[in-house]
């Protein structure tokens, strides 16, 4: 199977992003970055101290943020804007307003029809990083990973602009689906949806997931013992994407509505 455009171009920036110019050219490079897209590097290090384009997109904050430890707080794992958020109407979910997608499809073919039914009329957030986020990832909640599904697919831009007019522009992109468990044994899904010139999509606790590689066929990572902790970073995005939760029905009271812009560690809903 040939590669998509999506793809070619998507590889093609990420060399121009990893490659480190001389200094005086990086720099140039990331003062410009910063200021054209409106990046707020106060709680990061200057620009000019990182070596590549692709390690200012990558950076870790300087200093943790602080956010609630009650165990029934899910935070924000991502500086984003909420795209969409609510409830799915059974199996259906919004891309955005007036254009919708079904979780099954999103979820993948490794799933059985009953574990992917826990999110009929449940609960589903989107949330829509641009270039100039944090683009790091982090867990959201006490939980324990049960499985982790690499989805091969094309690097469509997933801005407002194509969520509005391209259908089912999530369930064609590569994606990460983990299916994750709170420690009172209630589930959920968060996708990783990849997105143009987004090369990469880093996964810290399985480095075997290659995105934007030469596969074309899943991958699937079972996990009997993978306890992660709210706030624990897991990988990051190389440019903006999304990252989806679909949650089991009446699990979440959410606290946050569309249109809204969160930051990693904010409370976003509260599990009940």
């Amino acid at each position: 199977m040939g590669k998509h455009i999506t793809s070619a171009i998507s590889q093609t920036f990420g060399k121009f992003a990893n490659k480190e110019f001389p200094k005086s050219i990086q720099n140039f490079i990331n003062s410009a970055y910063v200021k054209i897209m409106g990046v707020d590097m106060q709680e990061f290090h200057a620009p000019e101290t990182y070596h590549s384009l692709n390690a200012l997109f990558t950076r870790k904050l300087k200093e943790d943020r602080v956010y609630s430890l009650d165990a029934n707080d899910f935070i924000s794992p991502c500086d984003s804007f909420i795209s969409e958020c609510g409830n799915l109407n059974n199996e259906y979910a919004l891309q955005i307003k007036g254009v919708r997608y079904r979780s099954y499809e999103l979820l993948g073919e490794h799933f059985t029809k009953e574990e992917k039914s826990i999110v009929d009329n449940g609960s589903f957030i989107n949330f829509y990083l641009s270039p100039k986020d944090y683009h790091r990832y982090h867990i959201p909640i006490n939980l324990k990973v049960l499985r982790a599904i690499h989805i091969p697919g094309k690097f469509y831009p997933v801005n407002i602009p194509s969520l509005k007019k391209r259908l089912n522009l999530f369930i064609e992109n590569e994606r990460v689906v983990l299916l994750c468990e709170t420690l009172d044994k209630k589930r959920f899904y968060m996708i990783l949806v990849s997105a143009l010139n987004v090369g990469v999509m880093q996964v810290s606790f399985e480095p075997k997931i290659k995105t934007d590689a030469d596969a074309d066929c899943s991958s699937v990572y079972n996990y009997d013992n993978l306890y992660l902790n709210k706030g624990d970073d897991f990988g990051c995005f190389e440019m903006g994407s999304t990252i989806v939760i679909l949650a089991e029905k009446d699990m979440f009271e959410l606290s946050v509505k569309t249109g809204e812009n969160v930051k990693y560690g904010q409370n976003i809903a509260k599990v009940i």
